[in-house]
Parts: C-alpha cells; structure tokens; sequence
C-alpha cells in the first residue's frame, strides 16, 4: 500500500511562523514588491510543504499547488478565451474562488504547471505527482458565455487539458492526476464526461489517476472503471456509499483510497484507520492501494494536516502488518 495526497496542501504555516506567502501576495498586489522576489517566496513555502510532506511519511506527494490560488484559476487564466470574474462559493465549502469566464475559443498557449512539476521534483525525495483539473469540473465551475454547450466548453477545455498533459510527460511526470469532483453531483452528464476525459488523456502514456471526491459514485459505478486510468480515486468520507459500491462489483483499477477527513479537524485514530482499510481490503488488494485524505488539504491549518497524514502513514504501516 502507497500514501499520498490528493493535491494541495494549506498555504498559511505552523505557528508561529508568519504567513509569508499571504504577506507576500498583498506587498506585490500593492506594487511593493517584484514578481521574482513573489516567486522566490513561492519557492520556498512549496520546498517547505515538499518536506512536511516527506516527513510524515508520505510515499507520493505534490508541490502542495502553492502557486495556485484555487483548483481552477491557475489553469483557467492561462488559457486564452478565459478571463477571471468575481468570487463564487467553492461546492458547499466555506472557501472562495474566482470564477473563470469563457469569453471565446479556449486554446492551450504553453506550459502552465511544468515549471512547478520540475521545481517540485527537483526539491523531493520521494516521487511528485501532477495535478491537473478535469475538463467537465472546471466547464462547471466557470461561466460560458462563448460555447452554445456545456459540451462544446467541456470538449475544448478536454483539449487544452490534453496539451497540458503531454508537456508534463515530456517533463517526466510519473504520475498525472485529473481531479473531478463535479460529477458526482451531475452524473447525467457521465456519458460527456467519459468522451471529455478519453480525449484529454488521448496520447498520454505515463500513468494516470482519476480522483472524484465529495460524494459517491452510485450511479456511475461499476462504469467508471472503464475509463483509461489506472488509478481511480474514491471519497470514503463523504461518500460512504463506496464502500458497499466495491463489495458489488469487482474494483479492477488501483484504488485512491480518500479515508481521512480533509475538511475536519478531528484527528482519526490509527485504529479507526485500519479498520475501515480491512473492510476495503475484501474488496481491492492492499498492493493495489493508493491510501489518502478525501480531497485536498487546503480546508485544513497546516500543523493539523501534516499530523493527520502522520496518523495515516502509521495506519498504512500497521495495515499490511496485520492484514499481510
């Protein structure tokens, strides 16, 4: 069994070091500072966050996305035919993005992640994933005012995703993770969203991860794994129901097994951990395992995260002991 995260990690530092990078950010916003001096601080909170991540243990890891200022903007601004709107609510969390706004026809203009990719790699000793939206939750979570379609948005967005892609494996990336959590609450559109998803990683031949998280995946499974990606990412917190969803049909992917609570500060127990990783373990082998939170970290303060991704390595551990 591997451990890992699902992509970022929170921003603001274990007290009492200050918030650097929101200092940061405000002094450039206010002309007080350069954009280099800006990207050397982002440098050094990602170098920080790479080594909370390694020292808890962690098997496979992110640059955290410091330099994203929410799962869509730093992708959907990079594009050409998007522009950046006004604050919406982030699902039914209490966090905030700006919403991308289509404005005409999406295109890929150049890298966009692969600078982080290569910095992050450079500054690990453990193997770095990419991450990267998917195409029909990021058409979700802007406003098309170009597109006559939600599926004209979502196959366009599918082709600039897909350019981005293969620069990350040309870059080298090991691992590329697509994070859709939209579907789950439109599983009408599954059949869009498997035509969106094909193409995007259509010639991408490194291995692939497809993490939907805030809720289950009843309705769509067993049919997602049919999908091309060797990793299929699960929620187990918000999504409860995947557990039962296994033990109905056989799981034939690797499994991102999402069984800490991301967006709650309560500590699981170990013990907890390793119960729930046995009921799984009927279903899908433990080599076959990819354990992590929910989602990403973000919602939580930082000592907070890296203690529980403490608990979680310490779980894995004593799971293959006991369930070997």
């Amino acid at each position: 069994m591997l451990t890992t995260v699902v992509g970022n990690y929170p921003k603001i530092p274990n007290r009492p070091r200050p918030a650097r990078l929101r200092n940061a950010i405000n002094r450039f916003d206010r002309g007080e500072i350069t954009l280099e001096e800006l990207r050397r601080v982002e440098d050094e909170v990602t170098v920080e966050v790479i080594e909370e991540q390694v020292q808890a243990g962690l098997d496979i890891i992110t640059d955290g996305q410091i330099r994203w200022e929410d799962d869509q903007t730093y992708i959907a601004r990079r594009l050409s035919g998007v522009s950046i709107d006004g604050l919406v609510r982030y699902f039914d969390t209490n966090t905030y993005y700006r919403q991308p706004v289509v404005e005409g026809d999406l295109a890929w203009t150049g890298p966009i992640t692969v600078a982080d990719y290569q910095f992050a790699s450079e500054h690990s000793p453990r193997p770095v994933k990419a991450v990267l939206p998917g195409p029909y939750t990021l058409a979700r979570q802007s406003l098309d005012e170009h597109y006559t379609s939600l599926g004209d948005c979502v196959m366009a967005l599918a082709a600039a995703l897909r350019q981005e892609a293969l620069a990350l494996q040309e870059a080298g990336a090991p691992l590329i993770q697509f994070n859709e959590p939209s579907i789950l609450k439109h599983k009408e559109d599954f059949s869009l969203f498997c035509t969106a998803l094909a193409h995007a990683v259509e010639g991408v031949r490194v291995e692939k991860a497809l993490y939907m998280y805030f809720g289950d995946v009843d309705g769509i499974y067993p049919a997602v794994l049919d999908l091309p990606f060797e990793i299929i990412g699960l929620d187990f917190v918000m999504g409860p129901k995947n557990f039962d969803l296994l033990g109905e049909a056989r799981f034939t992917k690797r499994l991102g097994l999402g069984l800490v609570d991301a967006r709650n500060t309560k500590m699981e127990t170990v013990e907890a951990l390793v119960d729930k990783v046995r009921i799984i373990s009927d279903s899908v082998p433990l080599d076959n395992v990819h354990l992590s939170p929910n989602c990403g970290l973000e919602f939580l303060p930082r000592e907070v995260a890296q203690a529980k991704l403490g608990r979680m390595v310490e779980a894995a551990r004593r799971s293959q002991e006991v369930l070997a």
